[in-house]
């Protein structure tokens, strides 16, 4: 399989190519995370330790059916942890790039388990993070015709905005950061047409080859990995169980943990009922893809700083005084990436009656979770509002119960956990992150 390894130690890079056919040019960083350079592909050299990654290695494989290569970061396991038998897959949720679970040394998920002895690596889905795509230069030449109009659109938007709130703008210093993230954004754009997948792609060849590159590098001996995934990650782990448990196929996991998960969420309060049929007008201007990243970077300062304008957007993310400021500003800033709209649309269907649903819209992944054989650890937050722990157990009650371990957390008088506090929280450490490597450890051992 054709795959790239940068190992990042002592501050200096080392490169294992597994394959010649990869392109050898140097990625042009044009944002902090290089995300999905056109025309590029990973190289030895393109990552810097202190710039981006901050896994102990960084690893590409190549998605099938498409231009794209994955990243996975790669967090070796501590020699002071007692050895265990599989590695950790972890898979973030949607909009989300590798950051999610290591914003901080002082709150690093990816760290801790680590240090618990897994080989630890996140999956970086394709347009997410440090994954990269490669374009032939005649695609590239139509796409930049439809790339002109779009950025025409978003500076003649801007500068409506602009007139609207002129002051207000020049106080906050947003026209300076807008005009900065001109020439960024175009970049980003670039890559925009080829934003043209959706969940089921994820599930059919983004994880399937993750799942066996870490197979070949780790070699357990029954095959098998652990699997954590967080808001989408954890949909798209029960996804895969409830398509192997019809078909009788093994799944390869050893265990699931999800958190903040579920495959519908028709009777619960949701924010994402108001939020996920956006995705409707989306497909019929023919957007492929919306900027979540830089829209939320473009309002930073008004969800950051005096008079805190926008502030209640931070709810979605954390219960108060969970997070850190500095954390929350760097999940804003770092850790989110564009969503195309065939993806934001079949997610649409999970707050139906029923669920989500396949591309076909025929098949409901809730309708056959019930057939796994796989233990799995699903946890909710109290203050969550995004996956509250109602919906969360519309998926855990149908579970086999003798497989299925499910886990509120937080208290009436605090601390509340959040969408992102079961991971980045300031007490996810000490409450949650036990609970997780004790059931890690035990279906490690089987």
């Amino acid at each position: 399989m054709d795959a790239l390894r940068v190992q990042l130690s002592s501050g200096s890079l080392t490169s294992s190519v597994a394959a010649s056919s990869l392109l050898s040019q140097p990625r042009t960083p044009f944002s902090s995370l290089q995300l999905g350079r056109v025309g590029s592909s990973p190289a030895v050299g393109s990552v810097s330790a202190n710039e981006t990654c901050t896994a102990d290695e960084l690893h590409y494989v190549p998605v099938p059916n498409s231009d794209w290569r994955a990243a996975l970061w790669r967090y070796l396991p501590s020699p002071k942890a007692p050895k265990r038998k599989h590695p950790l897959l972890l898979l973030s949720g949607i909009a989300s790039n590798a950051f999610t679970y290591d914003l901080s040394p002082e709150c690093s998920f990816a760290r801790s388990m680590s240090g618990s002895g897994f080989d630890t690596w996140i999956l970086e889905l394709r347009g997410a993070g440090l994954s990269s795509l490669n374009v032939d230069t005649e695609s590239r030449k139509d796409e930049q015709q439809i790339v002109s109009g779009l950025l025409e659109n978003v500076i003649n938007v801007s500068e409506r905005m602009e007139k609207v709130l002129d002051e207000g703008f020049k106080f906050l210093g947003l026209q300076d950061r807008l005009s900065k993230r001109v020439g960024d954004f175009k970049q980003r754009l670039e890559v925009f047409p080829r934003y043209n997948w959706d969940f089921d792609n994820y599930l059919e060849e983004d994880i399937p080859s993750a799942m066996e590159y870490v197979r070949t590098q780790t070699k357990p001996e029954d095959g098998k990995l652990l699997a954590i995934g967080h808001s989408m990650g954890g949909m798209l782990l029960y996804a895969m169980l409830s398509r192997c448990g019809l078909k009788g196929m093994d799944s390869g996991l050893a265990s699931v943990t999800t958190i903040a998960s579920t495959l519908e969420y028709s009777s619960s309060g949701t924010l994402l009922k108001y939020l996920l049929p956006m995705a409707k007008p989306a497909q019929a201007l023919n957007v492929s893809a919306l900027p979540i990243d830089t829209m939320l970077e473009m309002a930073h300062p008004l969800i950051c700083r005096p008079p805190y304008a926008l502030s209640w957007l931070t709810a979605n993310i954390s219960a108060p005084q969970m997070m850190e400021p500095e954390v929350i500003e760097k999940l804003v800033l770092n850790s989110l990436c564009p969503v195309p709209a065939k993806l934001l649309y079949q997610l649409a269907t999970s707050v139906d009656k029923g669920g989500l649903r396949d591309r076909t819209g025929s098949f409901y992944y809730k309708d056959h979770i019930s057939t796994t054989n796989v233990p799995i650890l699903a946890l909710a937050g109290d203050w969550d509002i995004v996956c509250p722990p109602d919906a969360v157990y519309e998926t855990v009650k149908l579970i086999p119960e003798h497989l299925a371990t499910y886990k509120v957390f937080g208290s009436p008088g605090g601390p509340h956990y959040g969408h992102q506090d079961m991971i980045s929280g300031r007490t996810a450490r000490s409450e949650i992150y036990p609970l997780i490597i004790q059931f890690l450890q035990r279906h490690d051992q089987s």
